[in-house]
This record gives structure tokens, C-alpha cells and sequence, in this order.
């Protein structure tokens, strides 16, 4: 598979051989789905905690008598029924990880970016060079690429002037090619990967069968 590759100007100033095992997998959402919902849950701290009954510190003197007054029942002041008492059934601390084999993780990631190459999201760029940080560098870039609403740019080797330039584009996130994954790819609208990334990816997700 041949995808293009253009200057941060928009311009096409050549192509790029890619495996068509990571970039022309067939769609398989439920496995996708799977994925990204694993990852979710995996990043859940699970620290929520509520005191039951038992827990709460109350006064544990009858409220007010048995019988004879007409009214409900009324014993300790611990009751879930009452302000102030214990909560029924409230979250407690928990593990909310779930388990994904390698082997479906690294599909869910190609079917990812299988998705982007066919709604024609992608864009591949000769390279990014920011010296200094600079926001506007980006912006312009952004602009001349016509892009529109969030962006994920992959590089093969992050730097600091780049970090800081996206700082202040909220919409725009910047990783690394070793670190990508599928919930970022899924949930970026569009995505831009330099040359050198394209070749990291394939050769960590790829079964070395570029080109066709």
C-alpha cells in the first residue's frame, strides 16, 4: 500500500510504501469496541468508597418508641432509610482492569488505523521540525493541512519544543510511535504521522509485507 506524503505546507512531495497488514485490515468494530473499552477501564482508579450501616458513626439509641405512636418502625439512626445513616449497596474500592491478550490488542490498534486510511483521515507528513516553542508553527500547519477538529500527531521520536508548541491547542495531542494504541487513534479525528513513524509502526505492528 502507497500513501502519500506531503510537506507541513499541504503540499505532495512524494509517497510512502506501508504494510497493508496494519494499514488495509478489514473492519472488525466488536474487537475494536473490546479494546478500547478494556483500555477505558484499565485507567479507572477505582477508589471510590461509601460507609454501609456498620460503618457510619452514629448514635445507636432507639429513635423513638415500638409501638403506639402510629408511625413506622424506627430503630438505630444508622439506617440507609434515614439522613445521615449508612448507604445500600454505594461503590467500594475495586479493580476495574480487564485483561486483553496481546494478540487482539495489537489487531484492535491496525483495525484502528486500518479506519482512519479508508475514511481518508490521514495524513502523512515528510517530517516536523520545531526548534523552539512555537504555537503558531502548528496552527499554521493545522491550517494548511485543513484540518478540522481533534488531532493525534505520531512521531517516531517526540521533542520538547513540539510538546510545548501543542500546549496551547487543546484539540491537537503529540506521541510517540512505540506508545500509540488504539483508544488514542479511535477517538482522534483525524491523524497525522511523520515518515519515520510510519516506519516504527511497521516494524513493531507489521509482518514485513510493505507495498502491493
Amino acid at each position: 500500500m502507497k500513501l502519500d506524503v506531503k510537506d507541513v505546507k499541504g503540499e505532495v512531495v512524494g509517497s510512502i510504501d506501508a504494510d497493508d497488514s496494519v494499514w488495509g485490515v478489514k473492519p472488525n468494530h466488536a474487537l475494536l469496541h473490546q479494546a478500547v473499552v478494556a483500555q477505558r477501564a484499565n485507567k479507572r482508579q477505582g477508589t471510590q468508597d461509601t460507609q454501609t450501616r456498620a460503618e457510619v458513626s452514629r448514635s445507636t439509641r432507639k429513635l423513638r418508641t415500638q409501638k403506639h405512636t402510629g408511625r413506622a418502625r424506627l430503630g438505630s439512626a444508622k439506617s440507609p432509610n434515614l439522613r445521615g445513616g449508612g448507604v445500600a449497596h454505594g461503590p467500594h474500592p475495586r479493580s476495574h482492569s480487564k485483561r486483553l491478550p496481546k494478540k487482539m490488542r495489537r489487531q484492535a490498534l491496525r483495525i484502528a488505523l486500518s479506519d482512519h486510511v479508508r475514511g481518508e483521515s490521514i495524513t502523512v507528513l515528510d517530517g516536523i521540525s520545531v526548534d523552539s516553542p512555537k504555537t503558531r508553527v502548528l496552527a499554521d500547519m493545522m491550517t494548511a493541512l485543513e484540518v478540522r477538529g481533534t488531532a493525534l500527531i505520531v512521531v517516531a521520536n517526540s521533542s520538547d519544543g513540539l510538546l510545548r508548541s501543542c500546549a496551547n491547542l487543546g484539540a491537537v495531542t503529540v506521541l510517540e510511535a512505540q506508545n500509540l494504541n488504539s483508544l488514542q487513534t479511535v477517538t482522534a479525528r483525524n491523524l497525522l504521522l511523520t515518515q519515520d513513524a510510519i516506519k516504527v509502526i511497521d516494524g513493531l505492528w507489521g509482518e514485513g509485507k510493505a507495498g502491493g
